[in-house]
């Protein structure tokens, strides 16, 4: 094997001599072509006009830069109607005229470009022996064609934040080549219209419940079949399940506290035996306590603002507040409660469940199950045990079908008892979703609607959705009934959505593709460096 193949050269090209100065391979080169094509009007010439030399950087070898000088020639074109007299000799496949760096490492450069970016690429070129400066990478970047979108029958349609709640970009998907045909800097409907007009073989558009995009295919694609994605539509839901949740619940704990006659005290028997924690010390609670009552003077003040006439935007800066925290609360016509800490592991958990299984067999004695789970090798002292105890007392409510204790859930927390599947559910968790069933005939009604909705949804039974409307009509539940008065509005792409196989699944990987390129390049690039990125995606 000769010392030109080993470099990888190509035929035509033979290795004269290297050596190394300052740590950089320098290898002549020369051609060994009897003949060129002139570049202008293709006639091959054998008559040589002079001799020059080329320098262009290679890719690296052995851990260092490689300098290639060439050794090549000029010619003379013997077509006499031709232009161009002389000619230089061309390498194009290995070199471009003028150019002082091989192709190879052209698309090396590239490749580091496309994965890395600029600053982060010069370093790592510098590791890899490849000299060049972020600019050179970027420019490189920047010089790739962008590849034209084929046909697509099925397109993906969503969003993607430039700025987290501010600005927001474009992203359309291939649903049936998994692949991205194209960025677009915004979100408004007639830059997605235009886009989508250009493609008129466009059969099915999958979208989120945005308006925006609905207005968008409707305009661009009036051929094509609108498909609400079903995760959205899930979302939905379980946003409407939450807010009937907050409503109900609250008034049943009001309707208790009435009849109890004293403040209602905190539950917690009904949470998951992993989440079961001890009751909070007295500064813990005096803490909440104020929070709440800081938030709730809060949301009174919001309150009044909105009715003064003011905009949500308009309170958020008056308040020094997120408009998204005001729209919220406005929404939800009450300030949320305090976020509950996160459980830390305790020395307690892994006899959790024994105790719980002792006291619900009867045994009410905090020393004697302290000494039970003490001979277990429970470390910690009995006081602590009477503080997890205490959070098995639970309040009971009077109902016409007997009494049952109220679980301590909040509205947030509760919706995914309603939103899972029964199987799904652990033992402590069905018999909280039992009892908040027999403690409300709504709360059972609305239990019967999501699932039956859900099941609908998961097995893509379209057909059932004018009965279920009717149902909800009927339910006299506004927040159900809000829901399914959206569904309404989108009806024919809620049907579809629930009918046919296409979703916004493999879109939600793509931004989440985006996400990551995007903060590769710290969030500091403009448009049509992300657009290259994404489009040329390793």
């Amino acid at each position: 094997m000769s010392f030109s193949s080993l470099l990888g050269l190509p035929a035509g090209l033979q290795v004269l001599s290297f050596d190394l100065v300052n740590q950089v391979l320098l290898i002549q080169v020369a051609s060994t072509a009897c003949e060129s094509a002139c570049p202008v009007c293709q006639r091959h010439s054998l008559r040589i006009h002079s001799h020059y030399t080329r320098k262009a950087a290679d890719v690296a070898c052995g851990g260092r830069q490689v300098q290639l000088i060439l050794h090549v020639r000029k010619f003379f074109c013997t077509n006499r109607d031709c232009p161009r007299k002389i000619f230089t000799e061309r390498l194009t496949a290995f070199l471009e005229p003028w150019a002082r760096v091989t192709t190879r490492l052209i698309q090396e450069i590239e490749a580091i470009g496309l994965a890395t970016c600029g600053r982060l690429g010069s370093r790592l070129g510098s590791r890899l022996s490849i000299g060049t400066s972020r600019t050179s990478i970027l420019r490189r970047v920047m010089k790739l064609a962008t590849p034209e979108a084929d046909k697509v029958e099925h397109l993906g349609v969503d969003d993607f934040s430039f700025r987290r709640g501010r600005t927001f970009g474009t992203v359309l998907v291939d649903l049936q080549q998994h692949q991205i045909l194209d960025l677009l800097p915004d979100r408004q409907k007639d830059t997605a219209a235009a886009w989508m007009k250009r493609h008129p073989e466009i059969t099915h558009v999958s979208r989120d419940r945005g308006k925006d995009y609905a207005a968008a295919a409707k305009e661009g694609a009036p051929q094509a079949i609108q498909v609400a994605d079903r995760y959205h539509i899930g979302q939905n839901l379980a946003e409407a399940v939450q807010l009937l949740l907050a409503r109900l619940l609250t008034e049943l704990k009001q309707a208790q506290d009435e009849e109890a006659g004293e403040p209602r005290q905190q539950m917690k028997a009904s949470l998951p035996i992993t989440q079961w924690r001890p009751t909070p010390g007295k500064h813990v609670q005096q803490a909440v306590a104020r929070k709440r009552a800081e938030r709730e003077d809060r949301y009174q003040q919001v309150a009044q603002l909105r009715g003064q006439g003011l905009t949500s935007k308009q309170i958020a800066t008056r308040m020094s507040m997120h408009e998204r925290t005001v729209r919220h609360w406005l929404q939800r016509k009450t300030a949320p409660d305090v976020r509950q800490r996160r459980k830390y592991a305790s020395a307690f958990d892994p006899y959790a469940p024994y105790v719980l299984q002792r006291w619900q067999s009867g045994c009410r004695n905090g020393l004697q199950l302290w000494r039970e789970i003490a001979a277990q090798g429970y470390p910690g002292s009995s006081r602590m045990v009477n503080r997890f105890l205490e959070t098995l007392k639970t309040a009971e409510t009077v109902t016409p079908e007997g009494t049952h204790r109220l679980p301590h859930y909040t509205s947030k927390s509760a919706r995914w008892l309603f939103m899972r599947r029964p199987a799904d559910l652990e033992d402590i968790e069905q018999e909280d979703l039992a009892a908040f069933r027999l403690l409300n005939r709504s709360l059972n009604t609305a239990y019967g609607l999501v699932q039956d909705f859900l099941q609908m949804m998961r097995k893509r039974e379209g057909e059932r959705l004018d009965d279920w409307l009717r149902r909800v009509r009927e339910s006299q539940l506004p927040e159900l009934q809000s829901f399914a008065h959206g569904v309404e509005e989108d009806y024919d792409a809620v049907k579809a959505g629930l009918t046919l196989a296409l979703n916004n699944g493999q879109v939600e990987g793509q931004v989440t593709k985006i996400k990551l390129i995007k903060r590769m390049m710290y969030g500091r690039a403009e448009f049509s460096l992300l657009r290259q990125r994404v489009l040329h995606a390793l």
